[in-house]
């Protein structure tokens, strides 16, 4: 039988909650050994998402397969091939890391031989092994998101699923987490599915689907997605930003947006632009930056928005709308 390149497929997905989708008929694919990110606000529908692939929700409608297995119809198979890293922890805080550790093994049908061999490996890549048999309650935020990356791992899944991973932690430990994460599965040869509204971490991605309102809104490697915002990107602010606005438009380019005291302006070559505009400009410029597009350019490009981080996260939307239904646990 000849195995598929793609270990994720994912075909016209709907998830309803009454007549709210969270997931808005999405299509895509991942291949094998492939990083691939979610990069959307909180509410976009990421977590949704991952809770279907996962087998914790059930989709409305369209189908989804994880290594070739069914998620609807083959959850053991599913949940065999795959490691969850949630945004809230879900470690037992009164057990040391290596009884963290063990009962995933013994969850996940892992011999005692295999799991102390991996346990000590996996420890050692995320610096705590000095620190297993030690009671998790005592362990910081970024120790106990490593153990819960090792906890993972330990069964060596097909797909790890990280569901915003680093979310409430400092940028430093954050980048340190990551590297860890991208160490064990290069090292493991495993697939990587993550949810992000952090946009530097989106950069680790292979490719990228950019999620709003429960709809894939583009996919693709971070580097296409940024020629798509159609050039460079100048920031300017002058004495008068209707009629420089108006002058850049007649001169220089049609894509031009105000942004609260400032215009945005994207332009091909523009290194070329900026000395002629500062010359030639009538009205006074009184700031001007040239910057290359990001991720953020991108996202406000497709949406007309920048990432939501303050909007709730998808289960708060669900509970709140459940709620205005009536319906109860």
């Amino acid at each position: 039988m000849r195995v598929s390149e793609n270990i994720i497929e994912v075909n016209n997905l709907v998830k309803k909650f009454g007549e709210f989708k969270a997931v808005n008929n999405i299509s895509f694919y991942v291949k094998r050994g492939e990083v691939f990110g979610f990069l959307g606000p909180n509410g976009a529908g990421k977590t949704t998402t991952i809770k279907i692939l996962s087998t914790l929700l059930r989709p409305t409608q369209g189908e989804a397969k994880i290594d070739g297995h069914l998620v609807i119809n083959d959850r053991i198979a599913v949940r065999r091939s795959i490691g969850l890293v949630f945004q809230e922890s879900t470690l037992d805080e009164e057990l040391s890391a290596l009884e963290n550790l063990r009962f995933h093994a013994e969850f996940y049908g892992v011999s005692k031989k295999v799991y102390k061999q991996r346990s000590a490996e996996l420890l050692e890549l995320v610096d705590l092994s000095d620190r297993a048999k030690k009671k998790v309650r005592d362990f910081s935020g970024g120790m106990k998101r490593r153990l819960e990356i090792v906890r993972g791992m330990l069964h060596y899944p097909k797909v790890l699923f990280l569901d915003e991973p680093t979310l409430g932690l400092d940028p430093q430990t954050r980048t340190t987490i990551w590297q860890y994460i991208l160490k064990i599965a290069k090292q493991q040869k495993i697939t990587l599915f993550m949810t992000t509204h952090y946009l530097n971490e989106a950069e680790y991605c292979d490719r990228i689907a950019v999620i709003d309102h429960g709809q894939i809104v583009a996919l693709d490697t971070p580097a296409k997605l940024k020629e798509g915002v159609g050039g460079d990107i100048i920031t300017l602010t002058s004495t008068n930003n209707t009629q420089a606005k108006e002058f850049i438009m007649r001169n220089f380019s049609n894509d031009v947006r105000d942004e609260e005291d400032k215009l945005i302006v994207i332009v091909r070559d523009g290194k070329q632009i900026v000395p002629r505009l500062i010359k030639e400009c009538p009205i006074q410029i009184t700031s001007i930056e040239l910057k290359q597009p990001s991720l953020d350019d991108v996202f406000l490009k497709l949406t007309g928005s920048k990432i939501r981080n303050e909007e709730a996260s998808d289960a708060e939307k669900t509970k709140s709308f459940l709620k205005t239904r009536g319906f109860r646990r």
